[in-house]
């Protein structure tokens, strides 16, 4: 929270992208997972980018190891491929187009219903656009464990105490959290329907730090993290990689512009066609 409080920008992976291919700062500090640091270099490759800790990485991203989906690719050469942005350069580099969950609907349906499809790495977020397009997809086994750690019990059970709240989730997570909800979408979707619903009350399943500036921007919206299997402080589901990005290691960031993100040629170039093809599409 703190972080986000003093940052010039915070958005989801979309409006992240976007902010990195239109800034013209010399220095970009992103306070977030390697894969995101690693985007915002591939799309600006005479810029600086550093990241405040370099092992906030992402459980999504190493679900995909490059050589097993390579090969994977290769046995379904007529296939296009269409990749989550929380995904490594080498992911990219291998991919035809990029999305992100706000965007991935309309990605997919710009794909030729004739044309077949690979959709890496999450296989939660394919699902959901599989339902949500008609489309079949061959899915690449992948997950967010983040995403995977929602108790279905301790949600109903929550949802008994409080009925008049409403559930909200990120389509990251499993089918049967999905199934219980009202709005499914992106961390930004989320926002805009929590803003346009201030009267209701909310169940948010999706990493808990998002709540902060949910609850920032409607301050009287009475919002409740939804439960994690795991028994915490928090009761909810926190990424750990994000929460390693602290006040103290962005300082040290700022102050010696270190550690930097660096992406070789030719895997930048590659990586970065399907992130324009993206970037695009949405606008």
């Amino acid at each position: 929270g703190a972080i986000q409080d003093i940052a010039d920008y915070v958005g989801d992976s979309l409006g992240l992208s976007q902010q990195a291919a239109q800034t013209d700062a010399d220095i970009i500090v992103f306070a977030g997972v390697h894969f995101m640091a690693e985007t915002a270099k591939i799309i600006n490759p005479t810029k600086k980018v550093v990241l405040p800790d370099l092992n906030a990485g992402c459980s999504l991203a190493d679900s995909c190891p490059p050589e097993s989906f390579k090969a994977f690719k290769e046995k379904h050469p007529d296939h296009i491929v269409i990749t989550y942005i929380n995904c490594s350069a080498e992911i990219k580099a291998l991919s035809d187009i990029v999305c992100t969950s706000s965007n991935a609907l309309k990605i997919v349906n710009s794909v030729p219903k004739d044309t077949p499809i690979i959709f890496a790495p999450d296989k939660n977020l394919g699902r959901y656009i599989m339902k949500e397009t008609g489309r079949d997809m061959l899915l690449w086994d992948g997950s967010c464990v983040v995403h995977e750690a929602f108790s279905m019990d301790k949600l109903i059970e929550l949802h008994k105490k409080h009925p008049d709240y409403k559930i909200i989730a990120h389509p990251e997570s499993e089918e049967h959290i999905l199934n219980t909800a009202t709005y499914i979408g992106s961390t930004s979707g989320m926002i805009n329907y929590v803003k346009a619903n201030q009267n209701d009350k909310f169940i948010v399943a999706t990493e808990a730090g998002i709540l902060h500036k949910m609850q920032l921007e409607m301050p009287n919206t009475e919002l409740i993290p939804a439960p994690a299997v795991e028994d915490n402080t928090c009761a909810c589901s926190e990424c750990h990689f994000m929460k390693m990005n602290t006040m103290e290691k962005l300082y040290n960031c700022l102050l010696h512009e270190t550690p930097a993100i660096e992406v070789p040629e030719p895997l930048r170039s590659r990586a970065l066609l399907p992130i324009e093809r993206m970037l695009e599409l949405s606008k």
